[in-house]
This record gives structure tokens, C-alpha cells and sequence, in this order.
């Protein structure tokens, strides 16, 4: 027969028993959660790795401000449609004049140094392609630009298509950091960083600008242009920083190229 003493005892022990159980599940609980963790920790490190070996968080702000093209690798490459056909006369001088909210820009384009990209913008007004399209870009330290051309109006959109590069070597020889001065006026082509890449986005100086010389320089804005530009400039991007929208909207209501 089991005693008091005894039975209170077997309970005693069978309490122990039971809350060291508790405790051997808790910890294996534990130690579950744990590897669990470590493994979400090590899948984000892995991610994180791979977008900063990748590019996707190299931001820099002055290489990004240096450079009127948008941001290409947000984007994947659109499938390449044929550019137009050659229909100008290459010795002919033409007009590109932009009818915007702000005022008139016009400026002119010589088809003798820049036949590719007069040609591809006149085969592009005369379809409407800058119609009711918002340059979406102004900058207004380390360079001075104003970025159009994009239909889309976010910096990545353009024609379907890319045109060569031209003109280069008009602007003079680079300096020791690889730059030559786009004089305010001028009117260039923006592109992805890579040679060959441009496609219908443009810049408009409105103020003597440092850039490497890969850009296509293909117009010179009239004063009257230059001064719509610069009152645009004057109020600055919409957040009050150095690059962004213009806070000043500039949509092109209408896109002509005539030949002189």
C-alpha cells in the first residue's frame, strides 16, 4: 500500500518530470525560431548583396545628376522597333519649334552635322510623338538642363528605337575630368550612359553645363526660347532640391520640325 509520504513524493516527481518536459520543448521551440531567423537573415544578406553588386542601390547624386538620362537600369530593355528611315535633306537646315505651356522654345538643328537625329525627330513630330508630353526633368546643380522628350513623362520611355551618336567632338577636347562645357542654348540628346543609346529624350541648356562629351549636341534654342527656359529654371524643381520635376509645368502642346 502506498503511503501519504510516498504518494505526495511520486506526484512531486511526476511535476518535475513534467515541467522539465516543458522546459526540453520550450528550448527545442527555441532553437526552431532561431534557424528560422538565420535563414530569413541570410536569404535579405544574399538579396542585399546581389542588388549592390548588381547596381540597383549605386545612387550616387552627383554621378546621377551629371547624367541627363534617366535612371536605365530600372527599366528592362523595350524590344527595338527599326529607326526611320532616312527622309531629310541632309544638307538642308531645319527648325524644331516646341509649343509648351511655359512659351515658345524653338531651336535649330543642321542636318549636315547631325543627319540621324534630325531625321529621327522630324519623323517623330510629324507623327505627334511629343504632343501633350511633359518634360519631366530639370536640374539645377552641376548642370543645368531641362529634360524632354519622353512620352511617358518618368525618364523611361522613348520611341522603340536608338540612333547613333553624333557631333561629338563639336564641343572641344575634354579636360582632365573627362568633361567639355554644353553651353547654355544648346540642345542635346539624352541617353542611357552607353554609346549609341539614344532614343527621343532631349536637354535644354539654360546655363553653361560641365558633361562628358557623349551626349549628341543636334540644336541652338533662340534667345526667346532661352528665356522661356530660364524662367522655368528660376522657380526650380517641384521639391525644392536640385533635381526633380520642374515645379514650373512644361508640357509640350505641340511639336513641329520644319525645313528651313
Amino acid at each position: 500500500m502506498v503511503t501519504s509520504d510516498q504518494r505526495r513524493r511520486q506526484l512531486a516527481r511526476e511535476k518535475y518530470e513534467r515541467q522539465q518536459q516543458r522546459r526540453a520543448e520550450a528550448r527545442q521551440k527555441a532553437r526552431r525560431r532561431a534557424a528560422v531567423i538565420g535563414a530569413a537573415v541570410a536569404v535579405v544578406v544574399a538579396t542585399l548583396v546581389g542588388l549592390i553588386v548588381g547596381g540597383v542601390f549605386d545612387k550616387d547624386k552627383k554621378d546621377q545628376a551629371a547624367d541627363p538620362a534617366a535612371n536605365p537600369s530600372a527599366s528592362p530593355t523595350p524590344k527595338q522597333s527599326p529607326s526611320p528611315e532616312m527622309a531629310i535633306d541632309q544638307k538642308a537646315k531645319y527648325t524644331f519649334a516646341l509649343k509648351t505651356t511655359a512659351g515658345d522654345i524653338n531651336f535649330a538643328m543642321d542636318a549636315a552635322k547631325t543627319p540621324q537625329t534630325v531625321n529621327s525627330f522630324k519623323s517623330l513630330a510629324d507623327k505627334g510623338f511629343f504632343d501633350n508630353t511633359k518634360c519631366h526633368r530639370l536640374t539645377s546643380g552641376g548642370i543645368f538642363v531641362l529634360q524632354c522628350g519622353d512620352p511617358q513623362g518618368t525618364g523611361m520611355g522613348g520611341p522603340g528605337y536608338t540612333i547613333p551618336d553624333e557631333n561629338l567632338d563639336s564641343l572641344g577636347k575634354p579636360n582632365e575630368q573627362g568633361q567639355v562645357v554644353y553651353p547654355a542654348g544648346t540642345v542635346a540628346m539624352a541617353n542611357t550612359g552607353q554609346p549609341g543609346s539614344g532614343g527621343s529624350q532631349f536637354f535644354l541648356v539654360y546655363k553653361d553645363s560641365p558633361l562628358p562629351p557623349s551626349y549628341t549636341p543636334f540644336g541652338k534654342i533662340d534667345a526667346a526660347g532661352l528665356k522661356v527656359l530660364e524662367e522655368v529654371a528660376k522657380a526650380g524643381p517641384a521639391d525644392g532640391g536640385q533635381d526633380g520635376a520642374p515645379k514650373t509645368e512644361v508640357k509640350i502642346e505641340k511639336g513641329t520640325v520644319t525645313q528651313n
